[in-house]
């Protein structure tokens, strides 16, 4: 507890720091929605508030039973904190988890874990041509056992972008991370990569298609997830954001279906 109450600490003192707003601040870069995360950072003072409105997922589990998970309220605050770097934290408001199935249906409703995370930009904070960044990630373990993963994990991610012209961008997100093992107790070696292609359909309206390939080493039992998915986001200001997105899996390990909604604001 006294080392999450130390990072907690570290993180509100990083989000106070930095110099005066920009007299010209980038274009708005929402890490909504999709699978993967951008490299960009958000300007000096400037704040990111995004939340995912609802966010609604289906798998079977087997045997003949399915697994349901509904989300609303799922909250994530970008703060930058330099020309290159900002500071994350996030939070699930309201969670239920429900399994059906024969002889009977149980659910369980609770709040989510923390989410706190720091993006450092190594080329192009606002995005754009070749971008890159790397972001270390962690969660305190808040939550119930609802959604709650019941105990702390930490992760690392290299997102990447690359502009192709005008209209088309390619991105790239390499992970690995010290995720909870199943039984909610103790630490496991997980890695993953996310590939996509976003086009810039109008000046206020982008989508992106991504595919993800997660190798997860639980002791309960190694998997591998197979997942495609297809998001689109709508600028109807500059600084406002309003996004879908749809998730498949492509293979018995991954989660079936997940359909989201959300809306992103910088301030």
């Amino acid at each position: 507890m006294l080392r999450c109450v130390m990072v907690a600490g570290l993180f509100v003192a990083l989000a106070g720091t930095g110099s005066p707003l920009s007299a010209e601040p980038r274009d708005y870069c929402p890490d909504r929605p999709g699978i993967g995360n951008p490299p960009c950072t958000m300007d000096v003072g400037s704040t990111s508030v995004e939340i995912g409105l609802a966010n609604w997922s289906r798998d079977a589990v087997g045997g003949g039973e399915k697994a349901t998970d509904l989300l609303l309220g799922d909250m994530l605050v970008r703060r930058g904190i330099a020309d290159h770097a900002e500071v994350q934290i996030g939070w699930t408001s309201f969670g239920r988890h429900v399994e059906s199935g024969v002889p009977r249906t149980s659910s369980r409703n609770g709040v989510g874990d923390i989410f706190l995370a720091l993006r450092r930009n190594l080329k192009n904070p606002d995005g754009g041509g070749t971008s890159v960044a790397v972001m270390v990630q962690g969660t305190i373990p808040t939550g119930g056992a609802a959604i709650g993963a019941g105990d702390w994990s930490a992760g690392l991610e290299v997102p990447m972008s690359f502009e192709l012209n005008e209209h088309i961008s390619f991105e790239l997100m390499p992970s690995i991370d010290a995720a909870v093992d199943e039984d909610r107790a103790g630490r496991h070696l997980a890695y993953a990569n996310v590939v996509g292609l976003t086009d810039k359909l109008s000046d206020r309206l982008s989508a992106t298609l991504e595919y993800q390939l997660e190798r997860d080493r639980d002791p309960s039992g190694y998997q591998t997830f197979h997942v495609a998915g297809l998001s689109m986001g709508l600028q109807p200001a500059k600084d406002l954001q309003l996004d879908i997105g749809f998730n498949a899996g492509l293979n018995h390990a991954a989660t079936d279906v997940e359909i989201y909604a959300g809306l992103s604001r910088r301030f």
